[in-house]
């Protein structure tokens, strides 16, 4: 009969073992600790940032008008009873209609008489101011020859005084805003021809020089067409790739190679794809330069990577037993994938995809490098226009001398993040409606 070794039952409450648990605990607090400081640092920087924006970019939302009564003199303008319609429209300029607003500040101040001055006190006003005239004008012409209280742009520096950017109580040398003209501006005050407005022409102009007239409509349809050509491009190469290499491909050496690069790529950083468009698109293939179609064509190939990565996953996650299922209905392997598979992966892919995009939309780097970084007005109407994108309107706006661009700015960064939060909110509600447990 062999000796049987046993070992004498563990005294778990002896002063070793007990010690040996309280450390185990404390380590384990310990642990904790350190993960619930570092989630609330990470939630202090990120409430900073947030906040910081918001409270930044909330003014660029809204934008300072003044009230003055604008003499519609027929001696400048002509009469339109006795004009054609384009002899009266060549009269609506905007040389005539900066008269009328000179006309109306003498009205306001006839105590202005030096030349100097005067420009000073125009200087209040935007020039968008003028065009904002001419369109009243043209809408309606039976104002000529009236005196009409009108709500005209002011100028960004006198916005930035009415929001509190521009301290008045530094000396007149440490500011934009002259002594002469804060007096006018509190007249303008004291008779109640101040107001701030929504700034509508924020979401409907395009980029400008003068901030209270520039826009992000013309950045916003250009990352929409240029996100357009990149979904156009990128989803059925990226979905047809990965059904390939997870349901047709041979497991070989070629495959492997394929796959280990696709996961490569999805780590190269993206301005290197823009090198790439740079050389290829419009090097090799000549499209235009800063055009959507080439910013669409580079951020597919950003974008491929993760959207195959993606597809991959949700197709490998069918299970087997449909495709088996399929194949003893009499399925061909064409059917199965297409009629089967697919369809159940769909939504994985979809999550995949929308993650990407907003990925591709919030890129900067990749468009800089094919040109998108001009200063364009026009608002694009196709993908071979000239055009900009968001981020790259950010990066342009961040670099403006004017103070009233720093809020622009912010207000940009806001609706761009407001752009992807609802992207990934889309994504997290088709996988949270359309997952299956198998």
């Amino acid at each position: 009969m062999s000796d049987t070794i046993t070992e004498s039952p563990t005294d778990w409450k002896s002063a070793a073992m007990r010690k040996r648990v309280k450390s185990r605990y404390r380590k384990e607090r310990i642990f904790k600790s350190f993960g619930l400081v570092a989630l609330l640092i990470a939630g202090f920087f990120l409430v900073s940032l947030i906040g910081k924006i918001v409270i930044d970019g909330s003014g660029g939302f809204f934008q300072t008008s003044i009230e003055i009564d604008v003499p519609f003199q027929a001696d400048i303008l002509g009469d339109p009873q006795e004009m054609a319609l384009g002899d009266f429209e060549k009269k609506v300029r905007s040389t005539n209609m900066m008269r009328l607003i000179q006309a109306a500040m003498a009205l306001h101040f006839p105590e202005v008489k030096n030349r100097r001055d005067r420009r000073q006190l125009m200087r209040m006003m935007s020039t968008g101011a003028r065009e904002q005239l001419r369109t009243m004008i043209l809408d309606d012409p039976a104002i000529v020859g009236t005196v009409k209280r009108v709500s005209l742009l002011a100028s960004d520096d006198i916005d930035q005084v009415i929001k509190g950017n521009i301290d008045i109580n530094l000396p007149e040398t440490s500011r934009k805003v002259k002594d002469k003209e804060v007096a006018w501006l509190n007249k303008f005050q004291s008779e109640g021809r101040v107001s701030v407005n929504f700034h509508t022409l924020f979401f409907t102009n395009g980029d400008s020089r003068e901030p209270e007239l520039a826009g992000i409509w013309g950045a916003t349809m250009g990352s929409l067409l240029t996100l357009v050509v990149t979904l156009f491009t990128a989803f059925p190469i990226g979905v047809l790739t990965a059904l390939y290499l997870e349901e047709f491909a041979p497991r070989n050496r070629f495959t492997d190679f394929i796959e280990v690069n696709i996961n490569n790529l999805a780590a190269v950083p993206s301005i290197v794809f823009g090198l790439l468009g740079l050389a290829l698109f419009l090097g090799v293939m000549g499209l235009p330069r800063s055009a959507p179609l080439v910013g669409g064509l580079t951020l597919a190939l950003m974008t491929l990577p993760t959207i195959i990565i993606a597809a991959r996953a949700s197709i490998k996650a069918v299970p087997p037993s449909i495709r088996d299922a399929a194949r003893g209905m009499g399925a061909s392997q064409m059917q199965v994938v297409f009629h089967h598979v697919l369809p159940l992966a769909m939504p994985g892919i979809l999550t995949g995809t929308i993650i990407g995009m907003a990925q591709a939309l919030g890129e900067t780097a990749p468009l800089l490098m094919i040109g998108m970084v001009a200063f364009i007005v026009d608002i694009p109407s196709g993908v071979t226009d000239a055009a900009t994108a968001l981020p790259v309107q950010i990066f342009l706006w961040s670099d403006s001398p004017e103070r009233a661009f720093v809020e622009k700015t912010s207000a940009a960064i806001m609706v761009l993040l407001s752009f992807l939060i609802t992207m990934n909110a889309i994504a997290i509600w088709l996988r949270q409606k359309f997952e299956r447990q198998w």
